[in-house]
């Protein structure tokens, strides 16, 4: 029974329940930048080269030898168009988060410490 206990109190710490929580926002997150990446960024891209190529998919180019190259086009294209979403999308949370430490640090003026010493003097004194 101590096991199961020590267990418990191990899946139920918060950095754990954090975790799993991040994996599974991860994986949604992943399913959003793949589709953004292959429905909408790759199409407006790779269209108008394919069209001009008279082609329907990358993945149809044909190198010497019968080796398709295409596919790793594709897959490379693809690699690095989700590089720079995730670029982008890290560099605007970046900025949100500067932002919001700025806001944060500024604080409002108020009288200094040797003022308010000095006003307590004063009513002392009085």
């Amino acid at each position: 029974m101590g096991m199961f206990k020590e267990f418990k109190a191990f899946a139920m710490k918060g950095n754990v329940i954090d975790l799993a929580i991040g994996v599974v926002i991860g994986a949604a997150f992943g399913k959003i930048v793949s589709s953004l990446i292959e429905d909408v960024i790759t199409p407006l891209i790779l269209k108008p080269a394919l069209e001009t190529a008279k082609l329907s998919e990358i993945e149809q180019l044909v190198a010497f030898g019968g080796v398709k190259y295409g596919v790793f086009l594709s897959s490379l294209i693809n690699f690095v168009i989700v590089a720079f979403v995730l670029f982008i999308v890290i560099k605007a949370i970046n900025a949100y988060k500067k932002k919001n430490e700025i806001e944060e640090i500024v604080v409002p003026k108020g009288p200094t410490q040797e003022e308010l010493l000095t006003e307590i003097r004063d009513l002392l004194k009085k």
